[in-house]
């Protein structure tokens, strides 16, 4: 049967690299972020009070988009980043700066949440979690020259937005993978021990979690 697993997190947190991994060892199909030319983006940059709500309706439309997509694909997919996290992290971010005024942004949540009673849920939502000194050092690791404005503060306030929404998410299961002490590229162990645990989940195991002791075999793997 196949299976819809959506990967979610932190930027820098290493969402990609999973989604490649997993899919190399399970045999599905990855899906990335799509590269998509938001006409909005130039404006959004330049005075981002008077264009954060239209540049979030176009993301949340083409995100929107590829998770219909996805949920109708004939084989199993894994998908870097989650539509929930367009509307539950970064819109909400956005609002709480007050670059998104109240009136815009019940109405973008309103189109989100009707949309969403309409698009199946994935199978699984994997969440990376990771504290702000980790995603420091790999989005530091990984050099991208448009990351180097990224605060600490900024990283912070996503990652409190990230806990409440996952917290609250009740649309499908979720896998909590502890980023800061499972470093899955380094060591292969940690990515058996991570797919496993994905296996598990979509076999609908109830309990599963990442205990010390299997982490530290894991490593010595």
């Amino acid at each position: 049967m196949k299976k819809f697993v959506a990967v979610a997190g932190n930027i820098g947190v290493g969402k990609s690299t999973l989604v490649e991994l997993l899919s190399v060892r399970l045999g599905w199909e990855p899906f990335f972020e799509p590269v998509t030319e938001n006409p909005y983006l130039a404006d959004f940059y330049a005075n981002m009070d008077a264009w954060s709500f239209h540049s979030q309706v176009f993301f949340l439309a083409h995100r929107l988009r590829a998770h219909f997509k996805l949920a109708q694909h004939p084989t199993s997919v894994v998908q870097d980043r989650s539509v929930y996290e367009d509307a539950e992290i970064f819109a909400q971010n956005l609002y709480l700066q007050g670059h998104i005024q109240l009136r815009d942004y019940t109405t973008y949540h309103e189109l989100y949440e009707t949309t969403m009673q309409f698009l199946p849920p994935p199978d699984l939502v994997v969440y990376l979690r990771a504290s702000v000194p980790t995603l420091l050092n790999r989005i530091s690791s990984r050099g991208r020259s448009y990351e180097r404005t990224i605060s600490p503060e900024y990283l912070h306030g996503l990652n409190s937005l990230y806990e409440q929404w996952i917290d609250n998410f009740t649309l499908c299961p979720v896998l909590a993978v502890p980023a800061d002490d499972l470093d899955f590229v380094s060591h292969p162990g940690h990515m058996r021990l991570i797919t496993q645990k994905v296996e598990d989940k979509l076999t609908g195991k109830e309990e599963v979690v990442f205990e010390p002791e299997e982490m530290a075999r894991a490593a010595e793997d």
